[in-house]
């Protein structure tokens, strides 16, 4: 091979490797996918919807008593919830003594009381750190305050979500958000209840997790 067929093929690869890098860094279809606020919350619903979650709407006042009478009706005697957050403390200072379901703080080590979790919880409530339009998702961020089993374990997992923290892709809240700066150990993106399926592709809810996601938003 002549010197000048060696020069040529080399730079035609160098070529294609400097198209691919351009390709791989070309971000022009992630910033393509936005829609208006009112178009999110319409797809956000539609998709998970389509996977059986469930949506509540109240506002920043009447979310209290909303969950409370949802849950009621739904035959929940206990909730879990997280104490020492804002949400926690307004859920807590809007419950009357007595009154269904009966608030179960999450406020000691999973060790001493792992078997009341698991046996004895209804149903859970969190906060989430938003939601993706594009993919029909919510964005669970557990803390200590929030841990991800409470999530995970209740047969019913309410999810506070604020509408104007609906974005349009995961990619654009990342970017948003800087999350490159700081996650946790376990970022949860959750879309619909638990659900697995047999050899016969029959659906089961709540084989692994909540049979039931209700999402409030406010």
């Amino acid at each position: 091979m002549s010197e000048a067929s060696r020069s040529r093929i080399l730079e035609r690869l160098r070529a294609s490797t400097r198209e691919e890098h351009a390709s791989a860094g070309d971000v022009a279809v992630l910033q393509s996918k936005t829609w208006t606020p009112a178009e999110r919350i319409v797809r956000l619903r539609r998709m998970m919807e389509a996977v059986k979650a469930e949506f509540l709407e109240a506002d920043h006042e009447s979310w209290p008593s909303v969950v409370r009478e949802f849950l009621a009706a739904a035959g929940a005697r206990t909730l879990l919830y997280a104490p020492d957050t804002e949400a926690g403390r307004q859920l807590a200072a809007a419950s009357a003594p007595g009154e269904a379901p009966t608030l179960i703080a999450y406020d000691r080590p999973i060790e001493a009381w792992k078997s009341e979790l698991f046996a004895s919880v209804d149903a859970s409530i969190t906060t989430t750190r938003g939601a993706i339009a594009e993919t029909g998702s919510l964005i669970v961020w557990p803390s200590r305050d929030e841990p991800r089993l409470m999530s995970l374990v209740p047969p019913i997992h309410v999810a506070l979500l604020e509408v104007d923290k609906i974005h349009d892709s995961l990619w654009q809240v990342m970017r948003d958000e800087q999350w490159s700066a700081g996650m946790p150990p376990n970022a949860l993106l959750i879309s619909g209840p638990s659900k697995t399926a047999d050899i016969e592709q029959t659906l089961a809810y709540g084989v692994y997790g909540p049979k039931r996601l209700v999402v409030v938003m406010m």
